[in-house]
């Protein structure tokens, strides 16, 4: 009877640990692909007729970590991410968005700024703009053109 215990827990502990190694890595875990969403986009209708920029939400519903690596307009010649630092804004490569959380670009915060317009853009428009990520797929989102104090609050 003994063995018979010590065989049987023998076999449910390899066993839990063979789940366990299957699971644990969330890496691993169906394609490997973020899964991304987008909320809250809008640019203010700009003032000056070269420049605008441009705030949203990405949340990360998975357990993958990725990056926003860049982002293309047809209304720019040059569209950049900055990062505000000690009230100092300057351009970055990247933006990290962590597994299972979000990335919150935001007035007074980190943003998008949209250089060399071709077309100012008038508030009721929708400017579609081209998110490039490290891992997932490119997503495609329209900006609505709000006005220029547009600052939604934080849900």
């Amino acid at each position: 009877m003994n063995r018979r215990t010590t065989l049987a827990t023998a076999v449910a502990l390899t066993v839990g640990l063979a789940l366990a190694g299957c699971s644990g890595d969330s890496e691993g875990a169906g394609d490997g692909k973020p899964e991304l969403k987008v909320s809250g986009a809008f640019m203010p209708e700009p003032v000056m007729d070269d420049m605008a920029a441009g705030f949203l939400t990405i949340k990360n519903n998975s357990s993958t970590a990725d990056k926003l690596t860049s982002l293309t307009s047809d209304i720019a010649g040059e569209v950049q991410i900055h990062e505000t630092k000690d009230q100092k804004m300057q351009e970055v490569k990247s933006f990290g968005i962590p597994a299972n959380g979000e990335l919150n670009l935001e007035r007074g915060g980190n943003h998008i700024m949209f250089l060399k317009l071709k077309k100012k853009p008038a508030r009721g428009e929708k400017v579609a703009v081209e998110l490039h990520f490290e891992k997932a797929a490119t997503l495609t989102v329209d900006f609505p053109v709000e006005e220029t104090t547009h600052n939604p609050k934080k849900q």
